[in-house]
């Protein structure tokens, strides 16, 4: 028996042993076989992104003095106001936020928008709905706090059925009161297509040709360092995510802002306070976490693509629809498959759970979470709770009963996971058996 076969063996053996049957195994290593160059292609791209998170660490000469905990008021913090330089070259911004404070994805977006829209001011998403979260934060559904109670309206125009940009009515959108387009890269909890930063460019020269003041801003979550560019490279004036995402890692907590000086600065004052800004905030211990979270990031997102990828060729092959499909290009990390049945949903965010390194031995439930229209279910026994980054899977409620699943700090734990859905599928004769010889 050769080396290769050995491992082979072994490897084969190791997965029986954690309770994958071996129909489900067979099934999943045919798949794998037939993605060795597209998982090439995807080392490249992480290749190279990790020398531009490097070349950015070198050019701002991070230290070990960076990592040094600060407390109070933050005065003179050189660890955060290098890491907001190192975030400004990676994304090719005029500048950065990147806090703590800022506590999540919904957060940060909600941080930029009331940062920079004032009362009398229009919000267009030319995209279509925005993510469950930020109706709120917008006042779509009411609550306290919300962009409406302030007076800032919102218009959105929904992509054509084929996904691509309503330009006619875009233009008709735009008016004298549009001060900001949000532009959210990823899909949420819908079946669009995510946008590849090629066609939020279009878009977003579409928007300054008819009104060139108007500030572009993107929701970048789940999309960062998939592609060789960012949206800022292609004329976004903001862009913005979260540090339990792509560019985190293990980060415990955290979002950023990046773009424009004058759009950064009114989200540093809207953080903290007036005449305050980004002079305080302190870093509280967690930076050294943050840089190393960055560092790994390229990596890491790598691992979560072939996950994905992985996922979209198994379901697909078992007759689900699924989005983006097994040879699309890919803008983000997340891969939806449509399941059609809550009992088939629940299989599979109980397959992703056993997974898990943390709470393995846990079954999730569907609950109502907050800022939710249905009962979610979500399945991460991740070592930062919510970590997107980390291996996890969630879904409303409701028809048509999709799962998006993203995620896993390696490759390996994503293939675990996904091997793991399709056993619970399996087991309970959820999906076409005849479809795995």
């Amino acid at each position: 028996m050769s080396i290769q076969n050995e491992a082979e063996t072994i490897i084969t053996q190791q997965y029986l042993k954690m309770g994958i049957q071996k129909e489900v195994y067979d099934f999943g290593h045919s798949i794998e076989a037939g993605l060795k160059e597209r998982f090439e292609q995807i080392d490249k791209m992480a290749e190279y992104n990790q020398l531009k998170v490097i070349h950015a660490m070198q050019k701002n000469k991070v230290s070990a003095e960076c990592f040094n905990q600060s407390s109070g008021y933050g005065y003179n913090d050189l660890g955060r106001d290098t890491l907001e330089k190192v975030y400004a070259d990676v994304f090719c911004a005029e500048d950065a936020l990147v806090r703590p404070q800022i506590t999540c994805g919904t957060h940060a977006l909600a941080l930029a928008l009331m940062s920079n829209l004032r009362p009398g001011d229009e919000l267009l998403s030319p995209v279509g709905k925005p993510y469950d979260t930020l109706e709120e934060v917008i006042g779509i559904r009411p609550s306290k706090g919300s962009l409406a109670e302030y007076g800032i309206s919102y218009r959105q125009v929904d992509l054509l059925e084929d996904g691509s940009f309503d330009f006619e009515n875009i233009k008709k959108a735009i008016n004298d009161k549009t001060k900001l387009v949000t532009i959210q890269r990823s899909k949420g909890y819908q079946t669009r297509p995510t946008l590849s930063v090629d066609r939020i460019g279009e878009l977003i020269a579409f928007v300054k040709k008819i009104k060139p003041d108007v500030i572009c801003m993107v929701d970048n979550c789940y999309g960062e360092f998939v592609e060789e560019k960012e949206p800022i490279e292609v004329g976004a004036d903001m862009i913005v995510g979260s540090l339990i995402k792509n560019p985190g890692g293990l980060a415990p907590i955290g979002g950023y802002i990046a773009g424009k000086l004058e759009c950064v600065e009114n989200a540093a004052y809207r953080l903290t306070s007036p005449g305050l800004g980004k002079e305080v905030g302190a870093s509280l211990g967690v930076i050294q976490s943050f840089y190393q979270g960055l560092f790994q990031a390229p990596v890491v997102t790598a691992g979560a693509l072939k996950g994905a990828i992985f996922a979209a060729n198994i379901y697909e092959k078992l007759g689900f629809n699924v989005v983006p499909n097994g040879k699309e290009s890919r803008h983000d990390i997340i891969q939806a498959v449509t399941l059609n049945s809550p009992e088939a949903l629940c299989a599979f965010c109980e397959g992703i759970q056993t997974a898990a390194p943390v709470d393995s031995y846990v079954t999730p439930e569907p609950w109502d979470m907050p800022g939710y229209d249905a009962q979610v279910i979500m399945a991460a026994g991740a070592f930062v709770q919510g970590s997107s980054i980390e291996l996890s899977a969630d879904g409303p409620l409701k028809p048509p009963y999709a799962v998006y699943f993203q995620g896993g700090l390696t490759w390996y734990h994503a293939k675990l996971g996904i091997l793991w859905s399709l056993q619970k599928l399996y087991e309970r004769n959820l999906v076409d058996k005849s479809r795995m010889c």
